[in-house]
């Protein structure tokens, strides 16, 4: 399997290139070259197979030339063996037709476990192979950056540095990322917000000397390997519901459009989903362009799912790779636009993007009113973002057509929104009782690329 840039300049890798390269040189975003289609009988054979058999029979087909198999299951079940669920992604009823599907089993309580987990786990037996040693730096909106720093915490092959937005993430989710004490891991509180933080990393792996210097690589959504490991959990779920001998519909509450965009490659590879519906907070660049207003970047606005507030999805790039038919040229000239603030979409490309997703917006004060209703009418607690996503299943859903919402976090990650709203303070579980009393350590920087690099320089291997 050759791995391929979406703007169609950097040279084609293998996926253990490509995971570890991260960004390509052009700028562009790494897909597979073909993407493999899964028979009707082998979608159905899934049914009732362990997590973990299930991930390597999805996977297997990107990763067979870069992993032997033994090698590839044994990962996989390293990366799965901490999760606090023997089901791993369990489905819970909300009510008739609507399902929940439970993504915040893992050690940092988010739905970006699934592939950090895996994605550190193959870092390792990959560098390890070749003696090398790298620098991983990453932005996050909240769960991206705990989730990286739990999983190569410790790792002998790898320094850590993350970006996250000072004062714009939860107490939890800053906490799970300052509070390790492995010397190999580093939180950075940038003066700026999220999509400052995104901008840095892409610069930074654009300035090939410093990339270069530091052998950079990327864990954010840009890396595939994320993706593939999200795609898992729709197979999951769908078969567990009677696919492929039925349709189903996924809505995803999503900022960086990666987790939805798993799904999309989900139903290239033959899994009969209907509609993936985009669930958007108030930061609702997403929304505003799947109803044809264009992609143009406003201000970013604080609230109470703050993992979404995203003015720039990095991972929409490859959704638009497939709706201008390939054509990497077209993607570069689109993105050249967006730094001037954004750019309007063809007629065919939204027809293209029109055929897969739906999309919905949530303000806060129906986010907080949907944390209530779901708590007295199905007993689940769920955090602001997966209430983000059932108000848009509840409003896109139809009769015939199993709805599956991604409850992509744990309550106890944003207790001030979710107790607002329920009068229901959600405890971490016990794993976690002590997380307010270890002691941060964190360093606050300026929003400015060439004291980050400079930081990271000095810090490498501390």
């Amino acid at each position: 399997m050759k791995y391929i840039s979406t703007r169609g300049q950097a040279p084609e890798l293998t996926f253990e290139e490509a995971m570890l390269t991260g960004l390509a040189r052009d700028g562009g975003l790494y897909l597979p070259a073909e993407i493999p289609v899964m028979s009707q009988d082998e979608i159905a054979a899934l049914a009732g197979l362990p997590y973990e058999e299930i991930a390597f029979r999805v996977m297997w087909p990107y990763v067979s030339g870069s992993f032997a198999e033994d090698e590839f299951q044994e990962i996989i079940a390293r990366a799965y063996e901490g999760f606090g669920h023997d089901a791993r992604a369990p489905l819970k009823q909300l009510n008739e037709n609507h399902f929940l599907l439970e993504l915040f089993h893992g050690p940092t309580l988010a739905f970006k476990d699934f592939a950090m987990q895996l994605i550190g786990q193959l870092f390792q037996v990959a560098l390890k192979r070749r003696g090398e040693r790298v620098t991983i730096v990453g932005a996050t909106s909240g769960d991206t950056g705990s989730a990286a720093i739990e999983a190569f915490r410790g790792l002998d092959a790898v320094d850590v540095f993350i970006l996250f937005p000072h004062g714009r993430v939860s107490e939890v989710q800053r906490r799970q990322m300052t509070t390790p004490a492995d010397s190999n891991v580093h939180a950075l509180a940038v003066d700026g917000d999220f999509d400052d933080c995104q901008a840095a990393v892409k610069d930074m792996f654009n300035d090939f000397d410093f990339r270069d210097g530091v052998k950079l690589a990327g864990v954010n959504s840009i890396n595939f390997a994320r993706v593939l490991a999200q795609v898992v959990y729709y197979f999951s779920a769908a078969t567990s519901l009677g696919a492929p001998h039925r349709k189903v519909s996924f809505t995803v509450p999503t900022g960086n459009f990666g987790d939805i965009f798993a799904g999309y490659i989900a139903k290239r590879m033959g899994l009969p989903i209907d509609r993936l519906v985009v669930a958007t907070n108030q930061n609702d660049i997403l929304h505003r362009c799947l109803s044809g207003e264009g992609y143009f970047k406003g201000d970013t606005i604080p609230s109470i799912s703050p993992s979404m507030d995203i003015q720039v999805s990095s991972n929409f790039e490859r959704a638009l790779y497939y709706a201008y038919g390939e054509d990497g040229a077209a993607v570069a000239q689109l993105m050249d636009e967006l730094k001037n603030g954004g750019f309007n979409v063809s007629q065919g490309a939204m027809e293209a993007l029109r055929e897969n997703f739906d999309s919905g917006r949530v303000s806060e004060d129906e986010t907080l009113a949907t944390i209530k209703t779901t708590l007295a009418n199905s007993a689940e607690l769920v955090c602001p973002h997966t209430a983000v996503g059932i108000k848009v299943a509840e409003d896109h859903r139809t009769a015939d057509v199993p709805m599956i919402t991604l409850a992509t976090a744990h309550p106890a990650k944003f207790p001030a929104a979710v107790e607002k709203a329920s009068d229901v303070h959600p405890p971490l579980p016990s794993r976690m009782s002590d997380l307010y009393e270890r002691p941060e350590r964190v360093t606050r920087i300026a929003n400015d690329l060439g004291a980050i690099e400079d930081h990271i320089k000095r810090h490498i291997a501390e």
